[in-house]
C-alpha cells in the first residue's frame, strides 16, 4: 500500500528512530521519524503504543493475528535499544479496556500470548535486568493470566530498569477506580491521595509517547 509503517510491526518501527535529533523544546512537538536519544533524551521515559499488527500482517499475506505474535518478538529488541540509550523506563501501552470488546477469539488470543510472554520473553528480559509490572484493571483477567503476571513481577523485582506494560488499562476506568478507592479511605481529596489510589502509582509520567500504525492519536 505504500506505508512503510505498515510493512514491519509496531515495535519494528521504533527501532527506526535510532538516527537524528529531539528537538530542543519537547513542547514544540517531536518528528517520530527521526529520534536520537543522546545526553538529554537519556532522562527521557518513553512510552510506546504498538499499533499497526493487524495491518501489517494482512499486507504481508499472513493471518492478522499473527501481527500480534511478531510484534511481541520485536519488544525485547525494543528494551535493549532503550536500555542502550541510558533511560531507565519504557511503558507499553499493551492492552486497553477498549480492547475487550474486540472479537472473543482475538481477546484470548491475545490473553495466551501474554501468558506465553510473560514465560519467555519477560523471563529472558528479567534475567537480563529488566523489572516488569504490570499496571491495570487485573480484576478482569483470568486466574491464569494473573498468576503469570504476578510471578514474572515477582522473579524481575532486582532489576535496574523498569518496563512497564499497560494491560487491561484505561485512563478513565483508572480515575473512577481511583476515586471509588480514596472515598473508601476516608482521606481529604487530594492531588497527593488521589495518586496514590492510581493503578500508574510509582510510575514515571511519560515524556514523549510514540505511536506506530500511522494513527495520530492517544486512544
Amino acid at each position: 500500500d505504500g506505508d512503510d509503517r505498515l510493512s514491519q510491526p509496531a515495535f519494528g518501527l521504533l527501532r527506526q528512530t535510532d538516527h537524528a535529533q529531539i528537538r530542543p523544546n519537547l513542547n514544540q512537538g517531536v518528528d517520530v521519524g527521526a529520534i536520537h536519544f543522546h545526553q538529554r533524551a537519556a532522562q527521557l521515559v518513553l512510552g510506546h503504543m504498538g499499533d499497526g499488527n493487524r495491518r501489517w500482517a494482512k499486507a504481508k499475506g499472513l493471518p492478522t493475528l499473527e501481527g500480534h505474535t511478531k510484534g511481541l518478538e520485536k519488544l525485547e529488541e525494543t528494551v535493549a535499544w532503550v536500555r542502550k540509550a541510558g533511560s531507565k523506563h519504557l511503558i507499553v501501552y499493551a492492552f486497553s479496556t477498549e480492547n475487550w470488546q474486540r472479537a472473543p477469539e482475538e481477546v484470548s488470543y491475545l490473553m495466551d500470548l501474554l501468558v506465553r510472554a510473560a514465560r519467555e520473553h519477560f523471563k529472558r528480559l528479567a534475567e537480563g535486568g529488566v523489572r516488569v509490572r504490570f499496571v491495570g484493571e487485573r480484576e478482569r483477567l483470568s486466574p491464569q493470566v494473573r498468576s503469570a503476571i504476578e510471578d514474572i513481577e515477582r522473579e524481575s523485582s532486582g532489576g535496574t530498569f523498569t518496563l512497564w506494560v499497560c494491560l487491561s488499562y484505561g485512563g478513565r476506568a483508572e480515575m473512577v477506580e481511583a476515586a471509588r478507592a480514596l472515598q473508601k479511605t476516608g482521606e481529604e481529596i487530594s492531588e497527593e491521595s488521589f495518586a496514590k489510589h492510581l493503578w500508574t502509582a510509582g510510575m514515571p509520567d511519560p515524556d514523549l509517547i510514540i505511536r506506530t500504525g500511522g494513527a495520530q492519536r492517544l486512544s
